[in-house]
């Protein structure tokens, strides 16, 4: 009984992960969380872009592509996603829409499912939002994930890389809905906010806005850039018909203030599953503004109240609103020993959807929307480091974690890598349960945690606390080994830096297969 109770237990799980990404499941935004942090913003002048793609269907898998010298012919494919059941997980399935012409070199970068920093240091955190259904068109090549791939492959700088995202636009076309890609470079980063031109039209129609040196940013599943300053162009791009389909198409009169939010994504800024998450953003990096949790607009960006560390990242990833009004645990109490009434350790903040519902019913848990900024969908997560005081080879740096970051752990990538540990490079949605794949070893800790969470999240504790700073703390020394081995010899330095990486990836795998046995054994009576 009690084995049956647990697999009672996983079926909203396994039910829920038939749900893809881009559905919107009575309000709620399935999609990923993107933090920006400027570099006079942050402790030691890196720029940060971030991401957690929280998605039911993207690969977990992390590949390593190099740079290359193409043939005076070569091209790319460009494919289209799609829904594939067929196997162990869902899954996407890539249609192949065409091919586009080839640079005859590119810079080698870290394939990710939205690739995500190249040699350059050139990074890119997303956010899926949407926007107006009637901008979608499928006549066009590029999606968010292949338009990814091309900056990385061809940029060096932020600029660069939404000059040329605007020109293959143009003549290749956007096949995708409403995204914002944060591209950072090592001295600055920038929101890009991109929609369809229309149906059955070729194009896209696009805005970037400079997060300023000093500011921090976050986007979360909503358009977020409003007013555009056509002359200041340090601090906004945009494409040539970034007002003429808004006129075409009676969303915008002369004379009035234009928004990009409200003229090609109004939907999105009545979202409570995004607004609820820019203010905790804000509200946890700086708190003397006093933002209100209800508030429809928040700034594109803040200043924080203090610089922000990596430590302060990490943690804003892992927050579920606890000690808020909208702490999801709030109304499950339970008598302790003494009969104070508490948070139940059963009380679970990676709660699926049908529980949330019954916290509702209930009078519990928030608006219809709710969702909290870590999430136990996400398949993987980066916190990425520019650094202008530092080589290429050492400056760029992805703190990558799998699965939902609240129980796991964010390990040092450099973006000169030349592999990965194999564990990392097998995805764990096409296998299914596999001890070959590092994501299952992080899923089934989280979904094992998530059953007793007040207490399990203890013993995580215990374990990647001091992992964590472990890791961050050696980064000094390491770097600094790095400096000194690039002065000689580049390949030593970046073959330094490939072990360095691979040993803590393993580590990490290792540790969190141990947790998750511990879990299992420690509180097996408690089911």
């Amino acid at each position: 009984m009690k084995k049956l109770f647990f697999f009672i237990l996983l079926i909203p799980n396994i039910l829920i992960a038939q749900i893809d990404k881009s559905d919107w499941i009575n309000g709620f935004a399935d999609g990923c969380t993107s933090i920006t942090v400027g570099k006079l913003a942050s402790s030691d002048g890196s720029v940060y872009t971030s991401h957690t793609d929280d998605s039911h269907r993207t690969r977990s898998n992390i590949l390593i592509e190099p740079n290359r010298t193409h043939k005076d012919d070569a091209t790319v494919e460009m494919f289209k996603r799609g829904r594939c059941d067929t196997t162990k997980m869902p899954t996407y399935s890539y249609i192949k829409v065409g091919e586009i012409p080839q640079l005859k070199n590119t810079y080698g970068y870290i394939n990710s499912a939205y690739p995500c920093i190249n040699e350059k240091q050139l990074a890119i955190g997303e956010s899926t939002f949407g926007g107006r259904p009637e901008l979608v068109s499928s006549i066009g090549l590029i999606d968010c994930e292949r338009l990814c791939q091309l900056m990385l492959e061809r940029c060096s700088t932020a600029r660069q890389a939404i000059t040329t995202a605007g020109e293959l636009l143009a003549e290749y076309g956007w096949i995708d809905e409403g995204e914002c890609l944060t591209i950072a470079d090592k001295n600055e980063v920038w929101h890009l906010e991109i929609v369809g031109p229309g149906k059955d039209k070729k194009g896209a129609i696009w805005v970037a806005q400079r997060v300023p040196d000093n500011h921090v940013s976050v986007n979360a599943n909503a358009s977020t850039i409003k007013e555009v300053d056509v002359d200041d162009l340090d601090h906004f791009m945009f494409s040539d018909n970034l007002f003429s389909v808004a006129l075409e198409n009676n969303w915008w009169k002369e004379g009035e203030t234009f928004r990009f939010c409200y003229v090609y994504a109004p939907e999105t800024r009545t979202s409570i599953a995004a607004r609820r998450r820019e203010w905790r953003v804000f509200d946890l990096l700086a708190p003397s503004l006093k933002l209100d949790p209800n508030a429809e607009n928040y700034p594109f960006s803040v200043k924080p109240d203090k610089p922000v560390t990596l430590e302060d990242l990490i943690a804003v990833f892992k927050d579920q609103y606890e000690g808020t009004d909208f702490d999801m645990r709030k109304t499950l109490l339970v008598p302790d020993k003494e009969g104070k009434m508490v948070i139940s350790p059963l009380a679970n903040p990676q709660m699926p959807y049908d529980m949330t519902k019954m916290l509702r019913l209930n009078g519990g848990w928030g608006e219809l929307g709710e969702r909290t900024i870590s999430r136990w969908y996400t398949m993987y997560a980066t916190i990425i480091q520019c650094r202008n005081f530092l080589p290429d080879e050492i400056g760029g740096l992805v703190w990558l974690a799998l699965d939902n970051v609240a129980s796991s752990v964010y390990v040092p990538v450099y973006g000169c890598v030349t592999d990965l540990p194999a564990e990392y490079k097998t995805c764990g949605r096409e296998t299914g349960f596999s001890r070959k794949a590092a994501w299952w070893a992080f899923n089934r800790l989280g979904t094992l945690s998530a059953h007793r969470w007040g207490d399990m999240q203890h013993d995580l504790d215990e374990v990647w606390v001091p992992f964590q700073k472990e890791m961050i703390s050696n980064q000094k020394d390491i770097e600094t080994q790095a400096l000194e081995l690039l002065k000689s010899n580049k390949k030593k330095c970046i073959k330094f830096l490939t072990d360095y990486s691979n040993q803590k990836c393993s580590e990490a795998v290792e540790k969190a297969w141990d947790l998750g046995d511990h879990l299992w054994t420690k509180y097996d009576e408690l089911w």
